[in-house]
C-alpha cells in the first residue's frame, strides 16, 4: 500500500518532536560531548530529509521561506558526507531551522487536510 503524503508529514512532525525533546535544556556542548544524542539528531535530520522528497512541489511552493533543496540535500551529507560535516553545522540546522521548517510542515498538514 502506498504511503500517502499525510504520513510523510507525520514523519516530519514526528521526527522534529524527538529532536525537540532530546535537545530540551542541552547546549551545544552538551550535543558535542554525546554521542548517543549527536547520532539521534542526525538520523531524526535523515528521516526528515527523506520524508520531505515525498511532499509534492505545489505544496512546497506554498512556503518558499523553507530551502526545500538544503533540507533533502543535508540528508545525502549525512549519508554520505558524514565525516566532512561539522557539529556546528548540524546543531544550527536543529536550532535555526527545525523550528521554522515545523511551522511550515503544520501549515502545509492544513491545507493536506482541507483538501485532499
Amino acid at each position: 500500500m502506498a504511503r500517502e503524503i499525510r504520513h510523510f508529514l507525520n514523519d516530519i512532525l514526528q521526527s522534529i518532536a524527538i529532536v525537540e525533546t532530546a535537545i530540551a535544556g542541552k547546549s551545544f556542548t552538551d550535543y558535542q560531548n554525546d554521542p548517543i544524542l549527536k547520532l539521534g539528531l542526525e538520523r531524526a535530520v535523515e528521516i526528515i530529509s527523506e520524508a520531505s522528497r515525498s511532499i509534492p512541489a505545489e505544496l512546497k511552493n506554498t512556503r518558499p521561506e523553507i530551502p526545500w533543496p538544503r533540507v533533502k540535500g543535508i540528508g545525502n551529507v549525512l549519508r554520505h558526507e558524514y565525516h566532512g560535516l561539522s557539529d556546528k553545522i548540524i546543531w544550527g540546522v536543529i536550532i535555526d531551522e527545525l523550528p521554522r521548517l515545523r511551522i511550515a510542515i503544520e501549515a502545509i498538514q492544513k491545507q493536506v487536510d482541507q483538501s485532499y
